[in-house]
């Protein structure tokens, strides 16, 4: 597991998503890309986006004939305590495709005599289509989750990284969190 804690520990040092970006959309490739907080609308769409990142990643085709209703009901669970967030490639006029997403479950502290809770934030579920990786789209994802833990007052901001991410997640300021944690699993 890794965290941040600020400014100071690199919440700053995310980049801006594409060079010359005006807020979340930019241009890569001649391809219009946009990051934009999701709702109970992009539900079937993420759906297909996990679906198709997933067959991408296994290179083959997952049969799971209920997975869509299956995310659908995860979603009405998880959305009231956890900020979702979608990339998309395309436009107005002709509509956007879904290629990453991305969000964070917010946990407040239990107070104390003397101190009240306080807020944090873990990661999860952050993926992007292969085509679009390079894009500047986890990067974009990022920052709309660190800007969203800075706007919430978060204290820390937790995630664990796969194998893989975990360099990219170093080089947006990202540091391991030590040895505390302990894990039961049954």
């Amino acid at each position: 597991m890794t965290e941040t804690t600020g400014a100071a520990n690199g919440l700053s040092s995310i980049p801006d998503p594409g060079s010359g970006a005006r807020g979340s959309e930019w241009e890569h490739g001649g391809r219009r890309l946009r990051v934009r907080v999701a709702d109970e609308r992009d539900v079937a769409g993420l759906a297909r986006l996990r679906r198709q990142w997933l067959e991408e990643r296994a290179g083959r085709a997952v049969a799971d004939p209920g997975f869509e209703e299956a995310f659908a009901a995860w979603w009405r669970v998880e959305q009231p305590r956890r900020a979702f967030w979608i990339a998309e490639a395309g436009s107005e006029r002709a509509g956007y495709t879904p290629i990453g997403s991305i969000n964070v479950l917010e946990t407040v502290q239990m107070p104390r005599p003397g101190g009240r809770g306080t807020r944090t934030g873990q990661v999860g579920n952050a993926f992007v289509l292969g085509a679009f990786a390079e894009a500047g789209v986890p990067r974009a994802l990022l920052a709309a989750v660190v800007a969203h833990a800075r706007d919430r007052g978060y204290r820390r901001l937790m995630l664990a990284p796969t194998a893989g991410s975990t360099a990219f997640y170093r080089r947006a300021g990202f540091r391991p969190a030590g040895d505390t944690l302990l894990v039961l699993e049954q």
